[in-house]
Formats: C-alpha cells, structure tokens, sequence
C-alpha cells in the first residue's frame, strides 16, 4: 500500500480552498491515499453544518477524498483541544495513516511545533504566567496567546501565531501527536483566499471561506455567485439541498429548542453542562428567562472571558444534553471507526484498517453496533451522534426526519474504469 494521507476538516461545505487543500497534499507527500475526518452536523466553533453530514460526505468523495470517517459528536463541538485529540486519535488508531495535513497561515511547521512543545509541556514558568494572565479575568485563549508570547519572548518569530483560527487548531494537532506518540508526520499548506472569518466572498479570487459561502447561501435566492467559489458537485449538492429545504442557515433555526431547554433546566442542571464554570450558569438562566433567541442571549452573556465561540458549544451542549462528564468520557476514551462513505480506494483502506487490526471497530451499521454487545462508553458516544442527527432535522424547512443515523445508506462511488486502486 502507498502513502495514506490523513485530513481532518469541518468541509462546511467543501471549497475550492479545500480541493487545494487535498491536491497540494497528496503532491507534498506523495500520497496515494486519503482520509478524511471529520466534523457531522454540528461544529467546533459551536455552529450548524450547512448541510448534513452524508452530503457533506459526498462532496467530499466527489473530489477525490478517498474513505470519510465522522468525528463523534463529542469531539466536534469540544474546545480546540479536545477536538484535535479526538481526531487525531482515531487517526493513529486505524494504523495506516503515515502523513497529516492542515493549512495554516503561518504555514511554517517548525514554528508551528516550537509552539506546541511548549503547550504541550507546560514549562512552570509558562504556566505562572498563564496563571497570571487568567487572572485579570480576560478568556482562555487570550490569556494563553499573552503568557505564550512572553514566555517565548521573541515578538517577530511568533507574532499573531496564536490569534488566526487554522494557527491555533494545527498547534493543536502538533500537540496531540506528540502527546499521543504518534508515527505520523505532519505537513502544512498555507491557506489561500480570503482569512477564516471574512464575511463577504472576494471580488478577485476563486477562494472564499466558507463563511462568507455560508452567507452567500443565506442570504439571496439565487446562489449562482456561488459557482466560483466551490467545485461543481459542490455546487450541485449545495443547490438542490436548499431547493429541497434540507439546508439549516445558522444557529438561529434552534431558536426555540435552545431556550426552551435553559428554561427548563435548573440552574444546577446547566452548571454541569460541557463549559459551564465560574457562575455562567446564573447568566445563562437569567438571559433565557428575559430573551427569545439565540442572537440576544448571546450579546447578554458574552463577555471579555466568555467568548462566542465558547457559549454557542455550551448552547449546542444544552440541546444535545452534553454535559462535562460526557466531555471527559470522550478524553479518556478511543473513539470508534464510523463510516459515512469512500469510494474503491477507500474500501481498500477499510479493508486494510482491518486487516491490521482486528479489535478495532469499523462501524458502517449503526444499528449493527448498537444492537451487539459493543463497549458501553463507545455506545454513550455514538448515541450523542445519532441524538445530534435527530436535533439537526429540526432545523430544515420542510420536513424532520428521526432516525437517519440508522436509515442512510453509506455514501459510495464507484471510480471510472481503468482508475488505478493503488498508486
């Protein structure tokens, strides 16, 4: 078997600096084989997939991803931390992956790594500052950026490094393989186009963050405009998944789940909430008891150290019933194999990942799984996936349907004749 390249990504949706994403490192690392990992209906930024994970899935295989695996629910909508160690997690575990690529804007793996040695030792003089820095009462990831820069003392090698979201999350995966011991070798592009968080698509350039996609899709009846940004299935998919209703815009389509479910929590219930610390409980109980969406109980709650990002996962965790203990099961434990779909290379790899491990578990039935004595934490886990599912329905237009963790079919395509298996 040649070179099998691991990815881990949200695909929300898959873009066209996606696609150069996934050409640029197949080229670097001369792989014959790709993995996705990622993200389903819910994000790590606390967010809503546009569209649901088996289409998301299939824009995937469409260009050239070769075997999709769904990061468990638990690790997608986690800090940057967790869910980097998830993912990177079930990377190591399939025992075949030999490269992993994110883009950055840094785009420099040894500063990038010089980085997360420190974060991921923790030197005491590092951790005194961190300390101090907690303490005049600014947010966690400020505070860490803070004690870091002092701590490395060195303004032009490592500014900003710690303020730029694909930054953060690939020092997070730095971390977790030299936590984890892992034998893959990280690589990173840098990011082309418009920066992570640009609302607006560009006028001069092919390459639009999914953001300013997601907007696009939002916000006119006629995604044409859209043509540019993404590959052609994309667009297909995109378009025909908005005329059918099954398209959720934003978090503001849980409106109504979301504070019915504060409301009905005590306010003990919503401490022990995934997130929850310090008093927030009360400031969450009190906003949804005087307000009636998602964007108001936000700009009542968000504060110098509770950040958006930080609130929309505990506001997803109060929907999902995700609590602090469900977070730290997903900490100690190995995530399953869940399968949304490949295409003949990628049933290669499957078979492959099982050859080399027996024990491991490949779940292409959900129902299957469930149904056999599997292990209990790995059940709680995936039972969070297919209650995630079910919530996520609640949002599309026209119709809801439960139970598509157990009814959709896998995502398959065939490659054309003559198309070579192995490199």
């Amino acid at each position: 078997m040649g070179n099998v390249l691991g990815i881990i990504a949200e695909y929300n949706p898959f873009h066209n600096g996606h696609l150069y994403h996934l050409i640029e490192s197949k080229k670097i690392t001369n792989s014959d084989f790709s993995i996705a990992v990622m993200s389903g209906n819910f994000t790590q930024r606390g967010d809503v997939s546009i569209v649901d994970k088996w289409e998301k899935a299939q824009m995937a295989i469409n260009n050239g991803i070769d075997l999709v695996l769904e990061l468990p629910t638990l690790y997608a909508i986690s800090s940057a931390e967790n869910f980097a160690s998830g993912a990177i997690k079930l990377l190591n575990s399939l025992g075949i992956v030999d490269y992993l690529s994110f883009g950055s804007e840094c785009n420099d793996i040894s500063v990038l790594s010089e980085v997360a040695d420190v974060l991921a030792n923790e030197p005491k003089e590092y951790k005194t500052l961190l300390s101090h820095e907690l303490s005049r009462g600014v947010s966690f990831p400020k505070a860490r950026e803070r004690a870091l820069m002092m701590y490395l003392n060195d303004v032009r090698r490592y500014a900003n490094i710690l303020s730029t979201p694909n930054n953060i999350l690939g020092i997070e995966y730095l971390k977790a393989l030299k936590k984890q011991k892992s034998r893959i070798h990280p690589v990173t592009i840098k990011r082309e186009g418009s920066a992570y968080n640009d609302n607006t698509p560009p006028i001069n350039s092919r390459f639009a963050s999914a953001t300013a996609i997601r907007n696009l899709c939002q916000s006119v009846d006629d995604i044409t405009p859209l043509q540019k940004f993404v590959p052609e299935s994309t667009f297909d998919i995109l378009e025909e998944n908005i005329k059918k209703g099954n398209f959720v815009k934003n978090l503001s389509a849980f409106d109504k789940e979301i504070i019915y479910s504060l409301r009905k929590m005590s306010v003990e219930e919503i401490s022990n909430l995934s997130g929850v610390s310090e008093g927030l409980e009360f400031s969450l109980k009190n906003a949804a008891n005087q307000c009636n969406s998602v964007v108001e109980l936000l700009s009542i709650t968000k504060s110098k150290r509770y950040t958006q990002t930080r609130l929309q996962r505990i506001l997803l965790c109060s929907i999902l019933g995700i609590t602090q203990r469900d977070m730290d099961l997903s900490i100690s434990t190995t995530p399953y194999v869940r399968v949304l779909g490949f295409n003949d290379k990628g049933q290669e790899l499957i078979s492959e990942i099982s050859n080399r491990n027996r024990k491991i578990e490949i779940i292409t039935s959900v129902k299957k799984f469930i149904d056999k004595k599997s292990n209990p934490n790995l059940k709680s886990m995936i039972n969070k996936d297919i209650w995630a599912t079910d919530v996520y329905t609640l949002g599309f237009e026209y119709e809801s349907k439960a139970n598509l963790d157990y009814t959709h079919k896998l995502i398959i395509k065939k490659l054309p004749m003559g198309t070579p298996i192995s490199g």
